[in-house]
């Protein structure tokens, strides 16, 4: 019994020794467990170094060839833009040497041509000294002869000179003052029947010959490029972007060595503002591609007829027309692009037809029907790219198809002078006309291309056989061609014109037409002694 006591006594400590104990061998357990997952991650992120390590060489050696590809690349490029800049720098000196190759050239021919005039000149002197001394001795002949017949005179009158003077002074002084009375009523009473027509009919040709005209020709539009790269893809593959702008706007695109610019050829001026409009939509769009190209020329099309129609009514409103007929307002504004000597035809017509009807205020003509023929007068040149014939002949036809009053449409026929005036508004549009296309830089045109086309225009005319001389006039618009009337008859006179004209068309480029003038004009003439 008092062993079991014992036992139930010690029991408790014993648990706690277990307790202990056992907390003691978990401790210990924990601690051996830790260490060995310790050791696993240490190991594991050692692994994973590694491998970031070989990773990051790998990508390194990468990233060395990329840049060294990288730099060949730019090296090459560099080098193929210096081989081009050389080659464009050879390129314009050479064509620098080919310019003054053709300068020396033409400087040659130039002191040949004035060395030939020398010579001819000399000559001429020469001949002109030997007809002087033959004429100085022919008037003292005639001199001589002259005081014979005068003694001669005397001794058969038995007058002397004075005497027979003073009576025919005296006959012919009363014959004439009956003569004189006569004439001065006859010409009093037509100068009031006429006065005032002569008046406006004076002042309107005194205006018409201090109209001079003043030489100061465009089938190309550029359009620039944000880069050359943007000509590929306007080309497209194996052309077929280009072919289709080509074929839908009716244009050709020109696409050369020029940086950064395309250009569009095309006759007709409405044609190239299409393309050109139609170009910048595509380029800001970027979308380039037969389909899109039909939709963006379709909408610039439409914005160029909305252009143009606004361009006529404007014009109309600053001239202060108001019932011209809705064509001729559409016709006019093709106008805007359209040009004469780099000058625009619509400010040409409008500048024209203010001009007109100011000068017709001035001189108490119709300035409503002198405005309009100014304004009307060019309207042929918005179609003489699509109708044959002179802007003068496709003006008269289209103002006569919608019904416009004859004196106007007789303005627009004469104002080039190819049939004769029959009002005084006609010739007032063709003074201001002349005023608006003469004054100082409203019109250019280069001065040697102007000098050659005169030049040659002579030298056509004085190739034909019977011809004395010939001068172009009117800024190479009229030669007038004087003939040896011993050589050449009225009819032959009517030939030579028409194989001059023929010769003119067949050789020679120029804008407009040429009239052709022939004249033959006999003189003859004595002297009373």
């Amino acid at each position: 019994m008092s062993n079991l006591s014992i036992l139930c006594d010690v029991a408790p400590a014993i648990a706690s020794v277990i307790g202990i104990v056992c907390a003691i061998v978990g401790v210990g357990l924990g601690i051996i467990l830790y260490k060995v997952i310790a050791t696993k991650k240490i190991g594991k992120s050692k692994s994973n170094a590694v491998k970031i390590i070989e990773e990051a060489y790998a990508e390194a050696k990468t990233i060395k060839k990329e840049s060294l590809l990288e730099a060949k690349e730019e090296a090459q490029k560099i080098k193929d833009e210096a081989n081009s800049e050389a080659k464009e720098r050879r390129n314009e000196i050479q064509k620098s040497e080919e310019r003054l190759d053709q300068r020396e050239e033409y400087v040659s021919k130039k002191e040949q041509s004035i060395d030939t005039k020398l010579e001819q000149i000399e000559k001429d002197r020469a001949n002109l000294d030997t007809e002087k001394s033959k004429i100085a001795a022919a008037i003292e002949e005639q001199v001589k002869v002259k005081e014979e017949m005068l003694a001669k005179l005397e001794k058969i009158s038995g007058m002397s000179k004075k005497e027979a003077k003073d009576v025919l002074i005296e006959s012919i002084t009363e014959e004439a003052k009956k003569d004189a009375g006569v004439l001065v009523k006859r010409i009093e009473d037509e100068a009031k029947e006429e006065a005032e027509n002569k008046a406006k009919n004076i002042v309107a040709s005194a205006i018409q010959r201090c109209a001079t005209d003043l030489s100061s020709e465009m089938t190309v539009t550029s359009v620039a490029l944000p880069n050359d790269e943007m000509k590929g893809r306007i080309i497209g593959r194996e052309g077929r972007n280009i072919r289709s702008i080509e074929s839908v706007t009716g244009v050709e695109l020109i696409v050369d060595d020029t940086p950064e610019t395309i250009t569009i050829s095309s006759f007709d001026p409405i044609r190239r503002e299409i393309a050109r409009l139609s170009l910048e939509k595509l380029i800001v769009d970027g979308r380039i591609h037969p389909t899109r190209v039909e939709e963006v020329v379709d909408k610039a099309t439409k914005e160029v007829e909305k252009t143009i129609k606004e361009a006529g009514e404007n014009a109309t409103n600053d001239v202060g027309i108001y019932n011209l007929h809705p064509e001729l307002v559409k016709v006019l504004g093709r106008l805007k692009y359209r040009t004469s000597y780099g000058q625009n035809c619509l400010k040409h017509s409008v500048e024209t037809a203010l001009l007109a009807g100011m000068i017709a205020e001035e001189l108490g003509a119709n300035a409503a029907i002198a405005k309009r023929g100014g304004l009307l007068h060019d309207i042929g040149k918005a179609l003489d790219h699509e109708i044959e014939g002179t802007h003068v002949t496709i003006g008269v036809d289209l103002t006569k198809k919608y019904k416009e009053n004859p004196e106007v449409i007789h303005c627009i026929e004469a104002h080039h002078g190819n049939v004769p005036f029959h009002s005084i508004e006609a010739i007032i549009v063709q003074v201001a006309d002349a005023i608006s296309s003469s004054r100082p830089g409203a019109r250019r045109e280069s001065f040697e291309n102007y000098i050659k086309r005169l030049q040659q225009l002579e030298e056509i005319s004085n190739s034909f056989k019977g011809v004395d001389k010939s001068y172009a006039i009117q800024a190479g618009r009229e030669v007038r061609i004087i003939v040896k009337p011993e050589e050449i008859s009225d009819n032959d006179a009517m030939f030579l014109a028409k194989d001059i004209a023929k010769r003119i068309e067949a050789e020679m480029q120029y804008p407009g037409q040429i009239k052709v003038n022939v004249i033959r004009e006999s003189r003859f003439s004595d002297v009373a002694k």
